[in-house]
């Protein structure tokens, strides 16, 4: 078969030859199946309390679970708070999220303030 190709106003004949579609394609090993198991990774609280061998989290303590920014605070001390009540309000990835308490308690100490950012597993208040 000739083709004929125009290069810059120029002109070229070229002669080719079909192969078999069979032939000519490179031939690829098959995708290897998808695992069959799914493993949930682990929280960020628990990998950062194992690294520094601290504590996650108590009864009497507040922490971040994300890297973020302070939006509200919604309590101060001296105040009771019941369990779920909004305690504090972050923003992490241009999502809210509102921090609660985890049982009935007294405020002790707040740690941060609007507008502060906070690191993952950071202790934001502080229960009695």
């Amino acid at each position: 078969m000739k083709l004929r190709i125009t290069i810059d106003g120029k002109a070229y004949e070229a002669e080719v030859e079909i192969l078999d579609a069979e032939g000519s394609a490179p031939e690829y090993p098959p995708y290897p199946p998808a695992p069959a198991a799914y493993v949930a990774a682990e929280p960020p609280e628990m990998i950062i309390a194992a690294q520094t061998g601290e504590v996650a989290s108590s009864e009497k303590e507040c922490r971040s679970p994300v890297t973020g920014m302070v939006v509200k605070v919604e309590v101060e001390p001296g105040q009771l708070v019941q369990t779920n009540d909004v305690v504090v309000v972050l923003e992490s990835m241009k999502m809210e999220m509102q921090i609660t308490a985890q049982q009935t308690a007294a405020v002790k100490n707040v740690l941060v303030t609007e507008g502060s950012a906070v690191k993952v597993n950071q202790l934001l208040v502080e229960f009695e």
